[in-house]
């Protein structure tokens, strides 16, 4: 069976890959870097803030049982998407939330996403994610893999003292899809 891709950047890919690896019916999670200039770019190239690169995951998703849709969705309920300049303590150009999209459905999808939670005037900030064209991606190197499984006790402390799961929890955690998203 051929699964579809999604490539989503909010912030450290570690944290990324490891919220979208729990999403329904995704199969595989790879970190990486898209959008950038440079051919396989290293760590050090992306966050020099040089190449053009976000940390971005790719996602290999079973659309039988799930949609593009509720990916999008469950993305935007992982990061803070009115974020500009990074996600939480990670700043710079290469730690922006983006959503790279394959085809113009996929454009139309994260859009209208977007400006539906911009709607629910759920923050005091407006919804800053971008949406771009999907141009490259490029794997990360091997200790960036499944970093959150491989190595919980300093992933679990980077995630807790960057403010990630407070702001996800004030925000998220009680919540239905339907409170932000026509449903």
């Amino acid at each position: 069976m051929r699964y579809k891709r999604a490539y989503f950047a909010g912030g450290c890919f570690w944290c990324t890959e490891s919220d979208l690896q729990k999403a329904t019916g995704v199969v595989e999670v790879v970190s990486g870097y898209a959008g950038g200039v440079i051919v396989n770019p290293t760590y050090s190239d992306v966050t020099s803030e040089k190449s053009g690169h976000r940390e971005t995951v790719e996602v290999y998703y079973d659309e039988k049982m799930t949609t593009y849709e509720k990916l999008v969705q469950y993305y935007l309920m992982h990061i803070d998407p009115t974020d500009d300049g990074g996600q939480f303590y990670d700043r710079g150009e290469s730690y922006q939330s983006v959503i790279f999209y394959l085809s113009e459905e996929e454009r139309l999808i994260a859009e209208k996403s977007l400006r539906e939670l911009d709607e629910a005037k759920v923050f005091d900030a407006p919804v800053a994610v971008r949406v771009l064209p999907y141009k490259n991606f490029y794997t990360a190197e091997t200790y960036h893999q499944n970093y959150a499984e491989d190595n919980t006790i300093k992933y679990c402390a980077y995630r807790e003292s960057s403010g990630r799961d407070a702001f996800l929890k004030k925000y998220f955690d009680t919540k239905s899809w339907g409170a932000y998203w026509k449903e």
